[in-house]
């Protein structure tokens, strides 16, 4: 079941939006402002959130960069600020697509079902269980021996890309590459180390002798396949 939140508080156009998405297996949720969209993020597992900047109780970017702090479910803006400045601002706090109003509903359907189809593929991959560790990569949950685990957004990242292709070596340049992805240029040829080392302290039972995140001397590093 596809479960799509929507935060705007033109009724009209939230009815219209729920109408043209319509689909089977789709089910929606209409919030008309932050207060009560707040008391239903945690009451699903949503596939997508449309959310409108402009609300009556603040501001949608906001309440973006709220969710960010827990869960990576797709989120599509819609609003009427429709300058470069204003897009990059959306993207740049959490969002995953932006479309200003007003817009077409033929591109509407387009972008949420891309969305939609996007998270369900990488979804597949974003929660691993296996020996004493949980990664749960959409909620952000990490656990080994049950006990949580905090790890920061680089931390995270590097991780992923580790488990995404374990067994298989990954050079320091193709990892630096990726995990600073908007900005290699003002990353510190050390910074892959030092993240690698809180990584281990975190995951390993001896992080001075490692037994799941490898060092390949003068290459890079290696996820040894466990799962």
């Amino acid at each position: 079941m596809t479960e799509i939140l929507i935060i705007e508080d033109d009724i009209s156009l939230s009815n219209g939006i729920a109408l043209t998405l319509k689909e089977e297996n789709r089910t929606f949720e209409k919030c008309y402002d932050i207060a009560t969209a707040k008391k239903h993020l945690n009451t699903k597992q949503w596939s997508l959130i449309i959310l409108d900047i402009n609300l009556p109780d603040g501001s949608g970017l906001d309440l973006c960069r709220e969710i960010r702090r827990f869960s990576q479910v797709p989120i599509l803006f819609l609003t009427a600020n429709d300058t470069e400045m204003d897009m990059v601002t959306g993207l740049e706090s959490g969002g995953d697509d932006y479309i200003t109003k007003p817009f077409s509903l033929a591109v509407l359907r387009a972008r949420v079902s891309a969305l939609i189809r996007r998270s369900e593929i990488s979804g597949e991959k974003m929660q691993m269980e296996f020996d004493r560790f949980v990664f749960d990569f959409k909620r952000m949950v990490f656990t080994k021996n049950n006990i949580p685990v905090e790890l920061s957004k680089t931390e995270q990242r590097l991780l992923y890309l580790l488990m995404q292709n374990q067994g298989q070596i990954m050079t320091r340049e193709r990892l630096i590459e990726m995990v600073w992805q908007d900005g290699t240029e003002y990353v510190d040829e050390n910074a892959l180390s030092v993240v690698v080392r809180r990584l281990r302290s975190k995951l390993e039972d001896n992080p001075s002798a490692p037994v799941y995140i490898q060092t390949i001397y003068g290459i890079g590093y290696m996820w040894e396949a466990q799962v």
